[in-house]
This record gives structure tokens, C-alpha cells and sequence, in this order.
């Protein structure tokens, strides 16, 4: 196969949004990474044998496929119930550490590639269990809430004025993997899109009323500098949302 029909097949599964031009960029790579996390395969990004081969083999979805998880492997999600998503970022670099694990159940990494986190969202059922090592990825509002963060934003100006990333921007593929992922967990949880179900953590404080600490992500996107505010990037994310579940 080549370049183009890679990407080609990547658009008819949903994953690629980008042109059919032989560019293996950000966006190819993020459609590979999600096509290989729902076959099982190790998340490279790269068109790869195994990759091809699982293509090749794989069935084109019809125009209204199934509902079923496109990038989150089965296996990570217990069969518990969810009411809401709160989506961070680390503060970090491209890469999940150990403590970036702990505090979420998935981070997006640099390269769009999904990791687990340590702890079960079945651990974050409430009421939650002190010392049970569930989740605390946003200050009192842990319970039935999944943490998903990406891993970005490290060196930061929490400033904001004016508005610097530092080293490690999110990135356009990184948002939108965290987009697919959002959809699947609404669509395994049933977990409806909204301002209090489907959240930043900078939106906690003002759409949950519970008091936090200062948090911002998101309130800016480096990939997209006139989106601005906590409001209009959660909008902006879960209009992404919205457009994944309409393709399931």
C-alpha cells in the first residue's frame, strides 16, 4: 500500500482528517497510533507491516458502523458507572511519568499515543475509598469523574500575558486523539456531552461549583491561538467530541 491509500483507509475508519498527499505528518501519525490501539498493535505511528497487514485485513466500516470504541482497548474500561470526564493536561513533558500515571486514568502522549494510567476507573467510583489509589486528578470532584490528560504544557507561563507554551505545546494531533478518546468514553459510560459532564478542569470551578486551585487547562491552545477562555475551549473540545460520535 502507499502513502495515500494508508491514509486513505485511516479516513474511511474515521481516524485521518488530514489531505490524501503522501505526507506522513503529525496527523497520519495520530491516525496510525488510534488504528493500532484498536487492533491491539504496538502504537509506533509508523505504516508498518503489522499495520498494513491489519488494514488490509480489516472490514471498511459501513457510513453508520456500529457503536463501537475506535481508539480505547476494552480491556482498560471496567463495566462501572461514570457520570462525568475532566480533561488536563500535566504541565509536563511529551512523555507520561510515573507520577503523571498515578493521577490519570489515560494521558495522550506526544506522539498522539494512548497510555494507561495506573489507577482503575473503577476506583474512582464514589463514594471513593481513602487509600484505595484511585485518581485524584481534580481536588474534591474525583468521584464517578474519569481523569484524561495530555501530556504537555511543561515550562509553561501561567501568566498568560502574554501567553507562552513553553517547550511542550499541545498539539493539534494531541487534542485530537484526546477528542476520540472522550468519545469512546461517552460512548462505553454513556456519559452525555455537556459543560458539567464533559469538562476541562479549568470549567470545574465555574460549571461544577466546586472551589479549585488556580487550574487552566485548558483555557489556551498553542495549536490554535484564537481560541481563548475555559468556555471556549471546552466548547471547542466537545464540539470535537461531538463530530467522533457522529461517525459511530
Amino acid at each position: 500500500m502507499t502513502i495515500v491509500e494508508i491514509q486513505s483507509a485511516l479516513k474511511r475508519f474515521g481516524l485521518y482528517s488530514g489531505k490524501l498527499d503522501s505526507d506522513w505528518g503529525p496527523l497520519s501519525k495520530a491516525a496510525a497510533r488510534a488504528f493500532q490501539a484498536s487492533r491491539g498493535l504496538k502504537q509506533t505511528g509508523l505504516p508498518d507491516e503489522a499495520t498494513i497487514v491489519a488494514l488490509a485485513q480489516a472490514s471498511v466500516p459501513a457510513a453508520k458502523p456500529n457503536r463501537l470504541l475506535r481508539v480505547i482497548p476494552e480491556a482498560w474500561l471496567p463495566k462501572v458507572t461514570m457520570r462525568r470526564i475532566h480533561f488536563h493536561w500535566t504541565g509536563g513533558t511529551y512523555k507520561a511519568s510515573a507520577d503523571d500515571r498515578k493521577h490519570y486514568h489515560l494521558l495522550v502522549d506526544g506522539e498522539a499515543g494512548l497510555v494507561r494510567g495506573t489507577p482503575s476507573i473503577a476506583l474512582n467510583v464514589a463514594p471513593i475509598r481513602s487509600g484505595s489509589g484511585y485518581a485524584a486528578h481534580t481536588l474534591n470532584a474525583n468521584g464517578d469523574a474519569i481523569g484524561v490528560s495530555v501530556c504537555c504544557m511543561g515550562g509553561r507561563d501561567v501568566s498568560e500575558s502574554p501567553f507562552r507554551a513553553g517547550a511542550y505545546p499541545m498539539t493539534r494531533a494531541q487534542f485530537e486523539m484526546t477528542a476520540r478518546v472522550g468519545a469512546d468514553l461517552c460512548l462505553f459510560y454513556e456519559i452525555p456531552v455537556g459543560p458539567k459532564t464533559t469538562l476541562s478542569h479549568a470549567e470545574v470551578q465555574a460549571n461544577l461549583g466546586i472551589a479549585q486551585r488556580g487550574k487552566w487547562d485548558f483555557t489556551r491552545f498553542a495549536f490554535e491561538p484564537g481560541t481563548v477562555g475555559a468556555r471556549a475551549c471546552g466548547d471547542r473540545l466537545r464540539s470535537a467530541i461531538t463530530a467522533h460520535l457522529a461517525q459511530a
